[in-house]
C-alpha cells in the first residue's frame, strides 16, 4: 500500500503569498484575493506529478469559510493546475483529523503540528524549504521509493 501525503494549497502549490501581496491585502488576504488566479508555486507541478507516482496524494486546504464560492473555485485552480486530483480534495479547517502519513503545509494553526504522521512545515527551514527541499527530504525519508 502507497504512503498517503496531504498536501495544502495555499501557500504550498499555489502562490497565495504573492496575490496577497500585489493586491495591498495585509490583513485578512483570503477574503479577497481571487483563488481562480493564484499562480502555481516554483516547482510545484513536476514535485506534485512525481510524488502522484510513488505516493497517494490528496489535497488537504481550508477556504475561507465566509466565502463559499472559493470551495468551488479551488476546485476549478485544482483541476485546471493538478488535473489528476481534482476528484482527491478535501476541505478542513482540523487537519490534525487526517488520517496520512506526511503532511506538506506552510501553516500551524490548523492543527498542523497535531497531525499523527510526519507534519513537514513548507518554506520554514532547509529540509522544506522550497518544493526542491522538500522532495529531497521525502525521498530521503521513504528510500523504497526511487531516488531523485
Amino acid at each position: 500500500m502507497k504512503k498517503r501525503i496531504f498536501i495544502d494549497m495555499d501557500g504550498v502549490i499555489a502562490n497565495f503569498a504573492k496575490a496577497a501581496a500585489e493586491g495591498g491585502w495585509k490583513h485578512r488576504p483570503d477574503k479577497y484575493v481571487s483563488y481562480r488566479n493564484l499562480e502555481v508555486m516554483p516547482g510545484a507541478i513536476e514535485a506534485v506529478a512525481k510524488l502522484n507516482e510513488d505516493f497517494d496524494i490528496f489535497i488537504a486546504s481550508t477556504p475561507p469559510w465566509d466565502r463559499p464560492e472559493c470551495w468551488g473555485h479551488k476546485r476549478d485552480w485544482i483541476a485546471e493546475h493538478f488535473p489528476y486530483l481534482k476528484r482527491k480534495i478535501i476541505l478542513t479547517h482540523r487537519k490534525d483529523l487526517l488520517i496520512g502519513d506526511i503532511l506538506i503545509d506552510d501553516s500551524r494553526y490548523r492543527g498542523q503540528p497535531d497531525f499523527k504522521g510526519q507534519w513537514l512545515w513548507f518554506g520554514t527551514n532547509q529540509r522544506c524549504l522550497d518544493w526542491s527541499a522538500t522532495m529531497k527530504y521525502v525521498y530521503k525519508q521513504n528510500p523504497i521509493y526511487e531516488t531523485l
